[in-house]
């Protein structure tokens, strides 16, 4: 019943806007930890925030890269030409390039480099302008998180693809925005809820975590595998964990993020436990067929005395 679960390494903009800290992520994210997408963000921010946002301070100063919050916002940015080198450096690194996008002139400018999959953030899981575009214009798998959108919402998103055709295109993750997210607020049991009610409907079903540890991605993979044998529906296919070189650097994700050794045991513990999430092929596995041979007790009788077993 199991299958291989890939797991996303969001880089973000945890790269602190140096582009060799960003090259040294995805190599780390691959050669180090063995993920299977490093996945980046693009934003344009004079279409996203309003003069008045643009030229307001940071809300928590000691993460500012900038004077105001737009300057800290372009110094963290990427042009679309820098985005298409570090798609050739996941390439060279072995693994899958990606990008959340923000805003309709980021769609673009991304899927004009074709990734396999692009993302669209819970911040703009409402913005069907974008994702119109994104239907109409690019081939690929899209993402969508469902953090901080409420169960109508997230219905009437799922109908926006399927009116577009698109849904069988469709992953959809349980996300819970937040960081980092308590343990009581990761709610696990969304990812069956999103199996029952549209696993049918959508390519496959995610799981994005803004949580401390690895213990709780673990457990949404075992949540979905299961999900998928008891609904026959919603195989679940992705992890996504905020990834970081430091979790003491300046900026806002870097404490709900994980740092290479966490993300190599994370990818490392889903694909063990991934194993083992299978039921017997036969009444014997061929480990204990042996151990049967040797230990099981038959009452049988050898040379008059009872069979010794050590």
């Amino acid at each position: 019943m199991s299958h291989e679960i890939k797991v996303i390494a969001e880089i973000g903009c945890n790269h602190k806007g140096d582009m060799d800290i960003a090259k040294e992520m995805i190599q780390v994210a691959a050669n180090v930890c063995h993920a299977h997408v490093a996945k980046f963000q693009k934003r344009n921010n004079r279409e996203l925030l309003s003069g008045a946002e643009f030229e307001a301070p940071h809300p928590v100063p000691h993460n500012a890269y900038g004077t105001t919050y737009g300057a800290h916002r372009e110094f963290l940015e990427f042009t679309a030409g820098q985005h298409k080198e570090l798609q050739e450096e996941c390439r060279l690194a072995g693994i899958e390039y990606s990008t959340s996008v923000w805003d309709l002139t980021s769609a673009k400018e991304i899927v004009a480099l074709q990734p396999l999959l692009i993302k669209v953030p819970s911040a703009t899981n409402l913005h069907f302008e974008l994702q119109d575009y994104l239907c109409r214009h690019y081939d690929g798998e899209i993402h969508v998180s469902t953090g901080m959108t409420t169960r109508a919402e997230i219905a009437r998103m799922i109908e926006f693809y399927e009116e577009r055709g698109r849904a069988q295109d469709l992953v959809v993750y349980s996300c819970t925005s937040g960081y980092p997210v308590e343990f009581e607020d990761v709610c696990l049991l969304e990812i069956n809820r999103l199996q029952e009610i549209y696993g049918d409907r959508v390519k496959a079903i995610g799981f994005s975590g803004h949580h401390h540890g690895i213990a709780t991605d673990v457990a949404a993979m075992t949540v979905g595998q299961l999900g998928f044998q008891r609904y026959g529906q919603g195989i679940f296919a992705y992890i996504e964990r905020h990834f970081t070189l430091n979790r003491t650097w300046k900026g806002t994700d870097h404490a709900a993020s994980l740092e290479p050794d966490g993300l190599r045991r994370l990818c490392r513990d889903l694909r063990n436990v991934g194993k083992a999430l299978r039921f017997k092929e036969k009444d014997l596995l061929d480990v204990e067929q042996v151990q049967r041979d040797k230990l099981k007790w038959r009452g049988e009788k050898q040379s008059g005395q009872i069979r010794q077993v050590s």
